[in-house]
């Protein structure tokens, strides 16, 4: 992370609240993928941070991207847009998926002429396909266990494995081609077995379509899920990229293309929050800090991912346990009831937060009028 006295000195600058983010930090993730997954190519999740500028280093560093709408498809596009049409179509066809398997006839209508790979897995989205965007190349995501994820994902997507290879049949009969298979075992998995899982199901499913006479899978994408490593108690992933890379040799050719979607583990550790006492208190007994950021911008996490996120000060002294509200007035607004924070902090100390690069900013509003944290890049 940045040193706490360039953290200061950005505060000064662009005041706060603000995410520093570390493009050296995004870099050395994109390398860690790759050195110990280097069969896989990383489709960069763009909505956990869609930042263009994030975008731009991770499309330098040789990545390829995952979208899940229309305007994290143009952020991608802008790359790509002045290549000659052959080499910018060959680019998207190679470097893009459209990973939402729930899309509107619009977005269809919209993406068919880039012809992209797109997942789905149910009835209704063939024939979708087949009328708005019957160019498309097509992945069956699969329903697939999610347990010990922080967010769980297989109850709103994903075909039951007994229904998959009629799937499949159904979208080649009328006239789609299912270019392979995909899944995704939750976000934030530190149960590494749900990959193991995951990856044997999807061969099976290959086994069966093969045996039912479909032949043209040479893809499979194995989602995202990968952990950012939060706290101790999250395992290397060098360990989980073993795991992986045995089940893939053991189960898959290597003329089958291996697909996924990183997005919390490229962005987490890349991000750091920075925040502005703007009021002290003592309730209950108890002291209280409340600051310029909140659940309703950077710590949305603490709603939608479940995630903790622990402040540290730059000012020493004797700690105790305090709560750290948000600036807005709604009580929901509580970034910690249990933070351990120096009793001497005055209106003005700064705040800060390691590892809120994902799904932080991507999520924030202007509740109650107040605006997101800046974005502040660094090492660029």
């Amino acid at each position: 992370m940045p040193s706490q006295k360039l953290l200061s000195q950005l505060a000064r600058k662009h005041g706060t609240p603000m995410i520093v983010v570390d493009h050296d930090e995004v870099r050395r993730n994109y390398a860690t993928f790759k050195k110990y997954l280097p069969r896989v190519q990383a489709y960069y999740a763009v909505k956990a941070f869609s930042d263009p500028v994030i975008v731009q280093t991770l499309f330098e560093a040789g990545a390829s991207f995952d979208v899940a709408s229309m305007p994290e498809f143009r952020i991608v596009y802008e790359y790509v847009k002045d290549m000659p049409p052959k080499q910018r179509q060959e680019w998207i066809w190679d470097k893009i998926i459209y990973a939402h398997p729930i899309k509107a006839e619009a977005t269809l209508r919209e993406l068919d002429p880039y012809k992209p790979l797109v997942t789905y897995d149910n009835h209704e989205e063939i024939r979708k396909i087949k009328k708005h965007a019957p160019h498309a190349g097509l992945a069956l995501r699969l329903k697939v266990p999610n347990t010990g994820a922080m967010v769980e994902l297989s109850s709103k997507f994903g075909a039951a494995p007994g229904e998959a290879v009629d799937l499949i049949l159904e979208a080649d009969k009328a006239g789609l081609v299912v270019e392979g298979l995909s899944f995704h075992v939750g976000s934030q998995t530190t149960n590494f077995d749900n990959f193991v899982q995951a990856i044997n199901l999807a061969a099976n499913i290959f086994q069966e379509a093969k045996d039912r006479g479909y032949t043209k899978m040479n893809l499979l994408d194995i989602g995202g899920g990968f952990p950012a490593p939060y706290d101790a108690t999250v395992r290397p992933f060098r360990e989980l990229a073993r795991k992986i890379n045995a089940e893939l040799d053991r189960l898959f050719p290597k003329d089958v293309q291996i697909l996924s979607e990183p997005g919390r583990f490229m962005v987490a550790t890349a991000g750091t929050a920075v925040s502005t006492i703007i009021g002290k208190a003592v309730r209950d007994g108890k002291l209280c800090y409340y600051i310029d950021d909140g659940v309703y911008h950077t710590f949305s996490g603490i709603l939608f991912d479940h995630c903790q996120y622990h402040m540290k000060s730059f000012k020493k002294g004797p700690k105790q346990i305090c709560t750290v509200f948000g600036p807005t007035c709604d009580a929901l607004d509580v970034v910690s009831m249990s933070e351990e924070l120096p009793g001497n902090l005055e209106l003005g100390d700064l705040l800060y937060s390691v590892n809120i690069g994902a799904y932080s900013s991507a999520s924030s509003t202007p509740f109650n009028g107040f605006p997101p944290a800046k974005i502040v890049h660094i090492n660029r």
